[in-house]
Formats: structure tokens, sequence, C-alpha cells
């Protein structure tokens, strides 16, 4: 620390030349005027023609933070032109504790408003258009891409929607769901069940919505998330809608963070993003 003075102690090694690409961090401005960070990556020398297919990932709750870190599986992603965005939405400790309370229980619409303004914020700029955009988020992100593609269906092309909560009505009583009650509320409590009805995924569907095409990924032992939410949605999207393909991925023998093989890791990520080029494809 006294002299600044640094050296590689580790440094993981892909067969792809990182160099190519670049990282930036953009900002996008909200619904209610909250500046938002994104990270996006890309090529060096990518246009901006609108044409790059495009992964936008988030989270946004309990207080976690997304900070710069080496993202392996987003090399094939660029490998075929494409750009990865990263936002760092309110509900994280990005900012502190009043980030994540300003995206917690009765505010939680500001993390999805924060999502939807980094995604338009991708396409106003010319990164990428809605038919080439993609999102993407796992668990509390599972609930970020159910509201975004519930509350605007006309900005995504494709959804990987995995290990989500999606019915914020009754998800306190299954799995983990009740130790998570501070972040979300209670449909037990009126006011906490006013605003989750309000955002609630799964009882947002509406008949005749062309939504995105969505891939659907659960785990047949999820002791937190219970693959209920998976399921349920599922069939609500596939009798609703008139959009995109809506499937249902169930890994078995695994919990909430995947397979513990990597041979299942590669396999649930490699028909994630073949379910995304599919559809962005066309």
């Amino acid at each position: 620390m006294r002299t600044g003075r640094t050296e590689v102690a580790y440094r993981t090694r892909v067969p792809a030349d990182t160099a190519a690409y670049a990282t930036e961090q953009v900002f996008v401005t909200s619904k209610d005027g909250t500046r938002v960070p994104m990270f996006v990556l890309q090529r060096k020398d990518a246009p901006r023609d609108g044409a790059a297919p495009a992964v936008l990932y988030g989270y946004g709750g309990f207080s976690m933070s997304i900070t710069p870190s080496f993202l392996s599986r987003a090399i094939p992603w660029l490998e075929r032109g494409g750009l990865f965005a990263v936002a760092n939405l309110r509900g994280g400790d990005e900012y502190g504790e009043a980030w994540h309370r300003a995206g917690m229980r009765h505010n939680k619409q500001n993390v999805f408003d924060d999502v939807i303004a980094a995604a338009e914020h991708l396409v106003r700029q010319g990164y990428t258009r809605p038919d080439r955009l993609v999102i993407e988020g796992r668990s509390n992100g599972g609930l970020l891409v159910g509201a975004a593609i519930t509350q605007r269906p006309d900005l995504f092309k494709a959804a990987l929607c995995q290990v989500p909560l999606l019915d914020m009505v009754r998800y306190h009583l299954f799995g983990s769901g009740k130790t998570w009650i501070e972040e979300y509320g209670s449909a037990d409590d009126p006011d906490d069940l006013r605003a989750l009805l309000a955002y609630s995924p799964y009882h947002r569907v509406r008949p005749g919505t062309a939504y995105p095409g969505v891939l659907l990924m659960s785990v047949d032992s999820d002791d937190r998330v219970d693959p209920m939410h998976a399921r349920k949605f599922a069939a609500a999207l596939q009798n609703a809608s008139t959009g995109g393909p809506v499937l249902l991925r169930i890994q078995e023998k695994a919990g909430h963070s995947g397979g513990d093989r990597v041979q299942a890791l590669v396999e649930e990520l490699a028909d994630a993003y073949a379910f995304a080029l599919s559809q962005i494809a066309r």
C-alpha cells in the first residue's frame, strides 16, 4: 500500500482475444430522474447501427452490488458480434443502503423502471434495437425479467428468466419465501398486497399480448425459489401470448445455483444463449 506497486497474482486464461473488447460505463436516466449506471461490453470497433444482438443483465435487490469482474460466459456472445450490458439497478448496494431501500418493498417498481430505462438507452443510442435485445436475470433478477416483459413487452425480443420469483402474492408460502418479507412485503398486509399486485409478473399476464420469446429455467430441488413460479408463469404465458415461443426448462437434481457439474452448467448456458440467438436471428 505504501509503494503503490502491483503485480499479477492470477490471470484467468480463456481461448479468446479479449483485447478486442472494451467496457464503458454509461449513465441512464430512470423514470423519476435518478441516474443509473450501466456497464456496456462490446468490440472496440463496433458500429452504432442498432444491429448488435444485445444481452441486458440485471438483479436489483437484497443490497447486492454487481461489481466489475471477468465474465467468461460473455465471450461466446461477443464473438458473434454481440453486446453485453450490466445495469446497476436500485435495490443493490452500489451507492449504499439508501440505494437499496430505493428499490425494495413499496419502492420495488423503481428497479423495473431502471432496467426499462437501461433498455431504452441501448436502443436510443444505437447500440441495438428491440428486435435484437435480450433481457436476462436470475432469482430476484428473474423477477426483474418477468416484470420487465409484462410491463414493456414491446422492448425485448427474448427473455432468459432463470430460477425466478414470479407469483409475488404467494411467494412467502414456499421455499425460503418467508425470509424475504422484509425485502418485498407480504400479501397478508393490505398495503403490501397492493404494492405486490401492481407488479407481480404472474398477475400481469394479459391475453392477446405479443410477449417476447421466453425461456424459463428452473430446477427440481430449489429450496429457495420454488419451481412453481416458473411453471405457473410458463403456463400463463403459453395460454395468453401471441408473440414468441414460451419454453420451460427444468434441471434435474439441482438446487438454486444450478447443477454442480461443469457439464450441467455448460449445457444450461448453451441452451440459454441458443434460445436467445434463435429469436433474434429471425
